[in-house]
């Protein structure tokens, strides 16, 4: 049996690369950090922005409901607010559908 490279989750993301994620410029994660308390990147001695796993869920959220529901930052910041369980299952939900819906795709075009 081959040797299998286990894969390594990095702890640590920095702005330049959770804007190529989001496919997004830089300025705009660091406005969307202060329009939402909830994404709170740890800063090194430089200031760079170091953002976690947990962050990176936040930032999808935010896109989710900004970028693909269009809401407007008010809008997303109060549905966040008022209905974070739901708001977070209903994304978990959408975010899912995409995935079988990419797998399924592959696998046609497999075909």
């Amino acid at each position: 049996m081959p040797y299998k490279k286990p894969v390594i989750e990095k702890v640590y993301y920095s702005i330049g690369e959770v804007a190529s994620m989001f496919n997004v410029n830089n300025s705009l994660i660091r406005f969307w950090e202060k329009e939402f308390p909830s994404v709170k990147p740890h800063k090194n001695k430089k200031g760079n922005r170091l953002f976690t796993k947990d962050d990176l869920e936040q930032l999808k959220l935010i896109y989710h409901l900004v970028k693909e529901r269009g809401l407007t930052l008010e809008g997303a910041r109060k549905k966040i607010r008022e209905n974070q369980t739901e708001t977070v299952d209903n994304f978990a939900i959408v975010d899912r559908l995409k995935n079988i819906r990419q797998m399924l795709v592959e696998i046609k075009d497999e075909l």
